[in-house]
Order: C-alpha cells, then structure tokens, then sequence
C-alpha cells in the first residue's frame, strides 16, 4: 500500500482525499454507497467483459509476461 491511499473497509483502498482538495472539490459519500460499489464491481466488470473484451487475462499472466516469464521468443 502506498502513502497516499487509505483503507476505508477491508480491500477498498482509496486515494487521501486531502491530497485532492486543491483541484477536485470532495463531495460526502456516504460509507454504504462505498459498499455497494465494492460490492457490484464483480458484476460490473463481467458486463464489461461479456460486451467489450475478446480475451480477459489475470494479472499474474501480465506480470509474467513483462517479467519475460511466459516463454514467449519475444521476452
């Protein structure tokens, strides 16, 4: 975790909102819109997914990838 992220709730990391005052104006938002965002975000991402990609990878298989771990002659 970096310096200027919070942990609200347990995996919801969040950018320190005083590190925004100067260029975004904070608005309140209340801690169960913040969970009900957590909570639909799978769900938003497998429409995301279903509509617009043609191949989902994980992020260890980028890793590996830039790693040069994949095998692939290109690394």
């Amino acid at each position: 975790m970096s310096d200027v992220a919070l942990t609200t709730f347990e995996h919801v990391y969040e950018v320190d909102p005083r590190l925004m005052q100067r260029w975004v104006l904070q608005q309140t938002f209340p801690n169960w819109d913040t969970l009900r965002i957590m909570n639909a975000r799978h769900d938003h991402l497998d429409w995301m997914h279903r509509h617009f990609a043609d191949k989902v990878l994980s992020g260890s298989e980028l890793l590996a990838e830039v790693d040069g771990e994949d095998g692939s002659p290109d690394s």
